[in-house]
């Protein structure tokens, strides 16, 4: 996938997590027309049914930005605070989950050359200069192989495989963040939900004994609802980008790896060309003798 759809995802993510601040938007009143009243004459409601006026801050306006920490309690604010984070890492990880951070090929040729040329130093020095995981691999398994000029193939190969599995590691365990952002948002807005219901039925009992406040049972029940949707607002696409991001690394884990072996397999070859230059000085001497 392209960067551009990357980018346009994420604003598609921004307007979905701005989404609970236009919720629960009232529907303009209804003129005299539409109750059967002609134009120009005064309606009386009775008193039983005379609209009453909505207190300060009442819950049937619009959820803004505002209000909305004010009608999702203390919730609120760990749940604004996820979906900054969110956003965060949806942005970051579609500019740096790329193929040009794990493997190009400018280092690829690079490296093949200076392999073939036995130049193990200045493929060293290129390592050091490029921020790639290929790099960091390749650096450190010829790190290893100059420190250590009697070692086999198969201990530097060893080296290799661990440093591949760690850069592994580290791909994955980054965007394992979102998936914890989308799996604990709507944890927390379950227990925005419990807070919003215990208001509830708090009210609820105090009305059961003379009470009556239905303000706070409209408070109660806004919190409640408002609490679980702004979650699943955040965990959703949160997860949706989660699996994007993951098969994405999971496709450049297999670039890499094809990138090691291919450099292995050089390196092999090289060592092979080595043992038998070294073993024909001894053939030469012990035919003299």
């Amino acid at each position: 996938m392209s960067r551009q759809f990357f980018i346009f995802l994420s604003l598609a993510v921004v307007c979905a997590l701005l989404a609970p601040f236009h919720l629960g938007a009232q529907q303009p009143a209804a003129s005299p027309a539409a109750v059967g009243a002609a134009p120009g004459v005064k309606v009386t409601y009775p008193s039983a049914v005379a609209p009453q006026a909505e207190p300060a801050g009442g819950f049937g306006e619009p959820v803004t930005f505002s209000n909305y920490l004010e009608r999702t309690g203390v919730m609120g604010y760990p749940l604004l605070g996820l979906s900054m984070v969110a956003i965060f890492l949806i942005l970051l990880y579609s500019f740096t989950i790329r193929q040009g951070t794990v493997v190009s090929d400018a280092f690829m040729n690079s490296a093949d050359a200076l392999i073939r040329k036995q130049d193990y130093l200045g493929l060293l020095a290129v390592c050091n200069r490029r921020n790639e995981s290929i790099a960091r691999i390749t650096a450190k398994t010829l790190d290893f192989a100059t420190r250590n000029p009697a070692a086999s193939f198969e201990e530097v190969k060893e080296v290799t495989e661990a440093e591949g599995n760690r850069q592994s590691s580290l791909m994955l365990s980054r965007i394992a963040y979102l998936g914890d952002v989308g799996s604990v948002a709507p944890m927390l807005g379950l227990l925005g939900t419990t807070f919003g219901m215990m208001t509830t039925f708090r009210e609820v009992g105090g009305t059961a004994y003379g009470g009556s406040n239905q303000l706070g049972l409209a408070q109660g029940v806004s919190e409640a609802l408002l609490c679980t949707a702004s979650g699943l607002i955040i965990g959703v696409p949160a997860l949706i980008f989660y699996s994007i991001f993951r098969g994405k690394v999971n496709r450049l884990i297999s670039e890499m790896e094809a990138a090691t072996t291919h450099l292995m397999a050089l390196l092999a070859v090289q060592y092979k060309r080595a043992a038998r230059a070294a073993s024909r000085p001894s053939q030469s001497d012990g035919a003299a003798m």
